[in-house]
């Protein structure tokens, strides 16, 4: 009988191991950010050292168990990044750190009338040229 509740407890204490995701996130320094009706189109620079630019579609943003978040750095951080995390290999969701203040150098402005629908063009994945 000691031997079968030792099993069951070992057994209860291995399996989780086994069952845990594999999460991992990758960080990049954002360059500008600009805001659009769209979403948020974002210059980022990828390991090579080369600006890319990709779209955060707006309703990523909308509920509690979106894709994305919208998080302000506090007063002594200015410089945003872009975290974006992957579970067992597949996009979960993505964490844009921005400066607080739009004035500052790193939010832009697109003019009206630019045509920015190339960056949001598949709304179900996010795909980083890295």
């Amino acid at each position: 009988m000691k031997k079968l509740i030792f099993a069951l407890i070992l057994l209860a204490l291995v399996t989780p191991v086994f069952a845990m995701d594999e999460v991992y996130y990758i960080n990049v320094p954002v360059e500008r950010i600009y805001p659009s009706s769209t979403g948020y189109v974002v210059q980022y620079r990828s390991s090579s050292s080369v600006i890319a630019t990709i779209g955060i579609p707006n309703d990523w943003f909308s509920d509690s168990a979106g894709s994305a978040e919208l998080i302000r750095l506090p007063s002594a951080a200015d410089w945003p990044t872009m975290s974006v995390f992957y579970i067992n290999g597949e996009f979960s969701h993505v964490r844009l750190y921005v400066h607080r203040v739009k004035g500052h150098h790193t939010w832009g402005n697109i003019p009206q009338g630019t045509d920015v629908s190339r960056f949001f063009t598949d709304k179900e994945s996010f795909k980083l040229d890295f």
